[in-house]
């Protein structure tokens, strides 16, 4: 307190002499030229006095506020130094502080933001560990106990062969998801963007996971009957996204359930596509976090439906890669909708020859 104290003194004492000073070279002005002194002399003197006086202490207290206004900025980084040396820093403090309240609300999201970054990549290390490393054990495990002597029966080296190639097969398709997440993230996966009738496609994936629903007898149907609809967008790309929201409504849906499929046009150049289930549902605390990476809903840390718990996350990553909007909606114990944009084509894709004699 007294240093701050210190300061404001010397700032009035330099001042003041300034003032003073010239104040007394002004009276010694009128006294060797011996002015009258009268009313306007008087008012001559006020005026000087006050002229002086105001730009004195304007210009002091712009200079004092100033080194101590700039060094606050250097501090906090708000604006270059070069900036800062081609023009004065006003007296103004209410601008000072608004630019570091402006500044401590930037740092603080900042801060935030990578804090939710580290809890982020920290959940997603332990999220990938836990899926390598079950399949990675599970593989060890019989490959170790055939080296034990277990080899020399045929029917068990057969079955643990067999249940060893299944792990393998699950590090693939952990490593060809990630692999494919990392290209869309970068850009380096390219789509082949072309015409084709979406509803043609959905009935492609239906067929294809016909027996998997038929499983848990969960019903694949259209809420509608329509006709071609055709959209422009990577076909194959769009096929993975599909069949991914379909194999988790029949995952998580209820036995003897349905997944229904829905096209709406929401405007002339696009149209909504929604997969709507009558399962588990999600509660609303999750939905947030669906589309993350190996997060699942499932805290119990059961695998018992399977799959590499990227899906969703490539789900996300595909319909992006087309500029299009992917949206979920749920309610826990009654069911959920996933639904996405497309852009709709006016143009018919031609059909070759073979399609033609395929169809005949």
């Amino acid at each position: 307190m007294s240093q701050k104290f210190k300061r404001s003194y010397k700032f009035a004492l330099h001042t003041s002499t300034y003032i003073t000073l010239f104040l007394s070279l002004l009276i010694t002005i009128y006294e060797y030229i011996q002015l009258e002194v009268n009313l306007a002399s008087i008012f001559i003197f006020a005026i000087t006095c006050f002229v002086f006086s105001f730009f004195i202490i304007q210009l002091r207290i712009e200079y004092f506020i100033y080194k101590r206004v700039k060094s606050i900025y250097d501090s906090v980084s708000i604006l270059d130094k070069s900036s800062l040396d081609k023009q004065r820093i006003t007296s103004d403090i209410k601008t000072l502080t608004e630019e570091v309240e402006k500044f401590a609300r930037g740092k603080k999201l900042e801060i935030e933001t990578l804090k939710v970054r580290e809890n982020y990549r920290k959940d997603f290390i332990g999220n990938i560990s836990h899926e390598l490393k079950t399949p990675l054990f599970t593989v060890q495990g019989y490959i170790l106990t055939l080296l034990d002597g277990a080899i020399k029966d045929k029917k068990v080296r057969k079955k643990y062969l067999n249940r060893a190639s299944k792990g393998v097969d699950r590090l693939i398709y952990i490593v060809k998801d990630l692999d494919m997440i990392t290209k869309l993230e970068t850009g380096d996966l390219n789509l082949f963007i072309e015409t084709f009738d979406i509803v043609d496609l959905v009935q492609s994936v239906f067929d294809l996971l016909e027996m998997k629903s038929a499983k848990k007898d969960i019903s694949l149907t259209f809420d509608d009957t329509y006709p071609p609809v055709y959209v422009t967008g990577d076909k194959e790309r769009i096929q993975q996204v599909i069949t991914n929201l379909i194999v988790n409504s029949i995952k998580y849906g209820k036995k003897g359930g349905t997944t229904e499929i829905s096209i709406e046009e929401i405007s002339k150049e696009k149209i909504l596509l929604r997969v709507t289930d009558n399962g588990e549902g999600i509660e609303k605390e999750n939905i947030p976090r669906l589309f993350e990476r190996f997060y699942r809903v499932d805290k119990t840390g059961s695998r018992k439906e399977g799959g590499s718990g990227l899906g969703l996350s490539i789900v996300k990553h595909i319909i992006e890669a087309h500029d299009e909007k992917i949206f979920v909606d749920s309610v826990y114990g009654i069911g959920s909708e996933f639904s996405f944009t497309l852009t709709k084509s006016e143009d018919t894709p031609e059909i070759s020859e073979a399609e033609v004699f395929e169809e005949i």
